[in-house]
């Protein structure tokens, strides 16, 4: 039976109501945001609406493409999950998180239109978010996949222009079991005769094969465009279909090839998207050197330098260990790094773990307040098999960050990864929210 209720009045007594409104907290189908979106009777800017999928690189990529536009003028509205520290982050339009009145007004408006439609959490946030978009008159509606790509609320709305960054393994029960199966899934956001981009090699035969069903457009990393790099460190180029080399682009100190290409990526979706942003090195280079979204290779220096990374599947591990290597490439430093870290149960943690092996000198791993948390015996034999060694528990992330500060020689480097939900209790600790 479906959850009705006199309407809250603050964004926490929605979000609470909210969580109890549909049985499962995910429950993977179209059908529902459709009924309501069609009652709602929201206009998409056109053209204009871009989605971004992958196992990895979402919200980096998503986050430039917002703030390219953003620096040419444009509105764009911006939809990414999940939140790191407030709900209101996942919705940005003129380049802030909607207020608390705005996102109220659009709970509002969701549930007017809601009927007796049991919505998700996920999904009664994702059309709040296309009611803010209309609302603010945004003129491109940037939307980041929650969770595969067919199936996620946000596909609800074609997409003009579907990007997928990366394919890997992760949320295996919902999206299957090998690459091609997860790439099947992602490949859902493409759509008939419009412009669709791959970020990585080698390209997965299912996002070939539903690209060429569709008649879609399909540009791939490495043969319609790509970067190399040029002179000094952070220097680049990028080339695209059907435009010129693009020379003197900069980059942080930290970028490796991952985020390479997710910007490459980025710059050929603004190729085809619009004119209006100007495709050089004078334009791009100050928001290349500053479109990072929070917990991303984020370092926060204090006594010790902190480094925090939602990084929590063995690609994005991977990634990650590659950063660490550019931040401090000699032996020692690497082995010397203070690791803190949390894992829900679901996740390959030998296999995420195995990769920051090299570049771990003791682990401090953390309780974290969820259910699908991974316990502390799972933790031990998991990392153990990795061949994780110094591994200390603590129940949780305040006691863990208090530990790792205590036993981090001054001036040395604490890395704290694994889940959003450690990353974030992380960013409130150092003062940073």
């Amino acid at each position: 039976m479906a959850v009705t209720m006199n309407p809250p009045l603050s964004v926490a007594d929605w979000l609470k109501w909210q969580e109890s409104l549909h049985p499962r907290p995910i429950d993977m189908g179209l059908s529902r945001v459709q009924d309501v979106l069609a009652r709602l009777g929201l206009q998409p800017p056109a053209g204009r609406v871009v989605t971004v999928g992958g196992t990895n690189g979402k919200g980096s990529t998503i986050t430039l493409l917002h703030d390219c536009l953003h620096a040419a003028g444009e509105n764009p509205g911006l939809f990414t999950s999940p939140h790191l520290i407030r709900y209101n982050e996942r919705i940005r339009v003129g380049n802030k998180p909607v207020t608390d009145a705005a996102l109220v007004r659009a709970f509002e408006r969701v549930e007017a239109a809601r009927r007796s439609v049991p919505l998700t959490y996920f999904e009664f946030g994702t059309l709040a978010a296309l009611v803010c978009f209309a609302e603010s008159g945004c003129d491109t509606w940037l939307l980041e996949v929650g969770l595969g790509g067919r199936l996620d609320a946000v596909n609800a709305v074609d997409a003009d222009l579907a990007l997928i960054t990366t394919i890997a393994l992760d949320h295996q029960e919902w999206l299957g079991n090998s690459v091609e199966e997860i790439a099947a899934e992602k490949a859902g956001i493409l759509r008939g005769g419009r412009p669709a981009f791959y970020g990585d090699e080698p390209l997965p035969d299912a996002i070939r094969a539903g690209a060429a069903g569709l008649g879609a457009d399909l540009q791939i990393y490495a043969r319609d465009f790509g970067y190399s790099r040029e002179g000094a460190a952070g220097g680049w180029q990028w080339h695209g279909r059907n435009t010129d080399r693009l020379t003197g682009l900069r980059a942080p100190g930290h970028w490796t090839a991952a985020q390479f290409r997710n910007a490459s990526l980025a710059l050929a979706a603004l190729a085809r998207l619009t004119p209006t942003v100007p495709l050089t090195a004078s334009f791009l280079n100050p928001v290349l050197l500053s479109s990072t979204p929070p917990g991303r290779f984020q370092s926060v220096q204090r006594e010790h330098e902190w480094i925090l990374d939602v990084a929590h599947n063995p690609q994005a591990a991977a990634v990650l260990r590659e950063q660490l290597k550019t931040r401090d490439p000699s032996p020692a430093g690497q082995r010397g790094v203070t690791m803190v870290t949390a894992l829900l149960a679901d996740k390959a943690i030998a296999d995420f773990v195995a990769q920051l092996v090299p570049v771990a000198g003791r682990w401090i791993v953390s309780g974290v307040d969820d259910p699908r948390a991974s316990s502390e015996a799972r933790m031990r034999e998991a990392m153990a098999q990795a061949g994780a060694r110094d591994i200390t528990w603590v129940p949780e992330p305040v006691g863990a960050f208090e530990l790792a500060r205590r036993v981090t020689v001054p001036g040395g480097r604490i890395v704290v990864c694994g889940s959003f939900r450690i990353v974030a209790p992380a960013l409130e600790w150092l003062g940073l929210y």
